[in-house]
């Protein structure tokens, strides 16, 4: 029996083929063997804390090219984090005070209202656990820079933009027009890039602090990043004294997350063609399925991924989309996929992290489903 089957039987879970993506509900990657192997490594040695902070920071921020970077425990961690930064800076009382500071001091964190969205937890949970107030700028589908400056006042903190697939991606100022607005306004701007795959054009659009998850497009350990501006950086690792304490990474993170971006920037890359490549023989047996269509899509918010697309007749199945997709995470092996189109008719396939010899189980599973055979 090999180690991963006596796993899943040890603990009586349920195996899984992830076609919904780099998503958390499903622990995010498989991060590479040289990444693993630091992982062990650390979490067999001894390190001082803060020396291991500063340094695998400074080597990060070499990498890329910015000022200064830090490893925390996730990037939701790293939007209360930077949160807590901006409004604490390097005030010590404030900084063990944070939730009953004075009304008068600038708290007020201001983004798109059509960017405060929940990916799996509200912005504005880790916004308020930060210290901060959500205050938001134009409409939900729509937002231009003059409407961003209309809402900031003396009361306002930062600017924070949340580059996401969750977001309204139309009529929306970009990135390098709220940073303009943020130095007009002598105000920092944090970008929440948690799933991007370009780690530095953010950072070169003129972002304060940028926050990317360690195991999403990095393929790290469970972890976050942040980067940017040395002294804004600086502010956020004094918040390990603070509402960090909470969130904390560990040594065997910190090291992980430092390989996993070094391999990251090193290493090829799949292309978003090697996927179409991927996902063809898989496309081919879903048309054969009588009311079932797909074919390629391309990510939404313009990254070099593509997706299979899967639109079901529900007339011709029988079948409601979303009865579909429980159907197939309640089989023998649990199958997920994007359903965040269900409503239309329609789910989606990341293949990045599905073999081809999962895809024709899953093409197999949707034949059984829809002839009624049991799985």
């Amino acid at each position: 029996m090999s180690s991963e089957q006596s796993l899943y039987e040890k603990y009586d879970l349920k195996q899984v083929i992830n076609a919904s993506g780099r998503m958390t509900a499903l622990g995010v990657s498989t991060p590479r063997e040289e990444v693993a192997a630091v992982v062990n490594t650390g979490l067999n040695h001894y390190f001082e804390m803060k020396d291991l902070v500063n340094k695998t920071g400074a080597y990060i921020a070499k990498l890329l090219n910015v000022e200064n970077a830090v490893v925390v425990s996730c990037a939701s961690a790293g939007i209360a984090q930077s949160v807590a930064a901006v409004i604490v800076k390097d005030d010590a009382w404030l900084l063990e005070n944070l939730h009953t500071a004075p009304l008068e001091i600038p708290h007020d964190i201001v983004l798109p209202k059509g960017h405060n969205v929940n990916y799996g937890a509200p912005v504005g949970t880790m916004v308020t656990m930060g210290g901060g107030k959500v205050v938001e700028a134009g409409y939900a589908n729509e937002c231009s820079a003059a409407q961003l400056a209309a809402c900031i006042t003396p009361r306002t903190a930062a600017i924070l933009y949340i580059k996401s697939h969750h977001s309204v991606q139309k009529s929306i100022l970009s990135v390098a027009e709220a940073a303009a607005v943020a130095r007009e306004h002598n105000l920092p701007l944090i970008v929440d890039a948690a799933a991007e795959e370009d780690l530095t054009c953010y950072y070169e659009m003129g972002a304060d602090l940028v926050i990317y998850s360690g195991a999403k497009a990095i393929e790290g350990p469970t972890s976050g990043l942040v980067l940017g501006k040395k002294q804004y950086v600086e502010w956020v690792k004094l918040q390990s004294g603070g509402i960090g304490r909470a969130m904390k990474v560990g040594k065997e993170g910190i090291l992980g997350l430092t390989q996993a971006i070094e391999s990251y920037i090193t290493l090829p890359k799949t292309t978003g063609q090697e996927m179409v490549d991927k996902m063809t023989p898989f496309i081919a047996s879903l048309n054969e399925i009588n009311g079932v269509t797909g074919r390629v899509v391309w990510d939404s918010a313009g990254r070099d991924i593509a997706r299979t697309e899967i639109t079901f007749d529900e007339a011709v199945l029988g079948w409601k989309t979303k009865a579909i997709v429980d159907a197939m995470k309640n089989g023998d092996i649990a199958i997920y996929f994007r359903g965040y189109r269900a409503n239309e008719g329609k789910i989606e396939v990341d293949v990045r992290s599905v073999t081809p010899p999962q895809l024709a189980i899953v093409a197999q599973r949707f034949k059984q489903l829809f002839s009624g055979e049991k799985a």
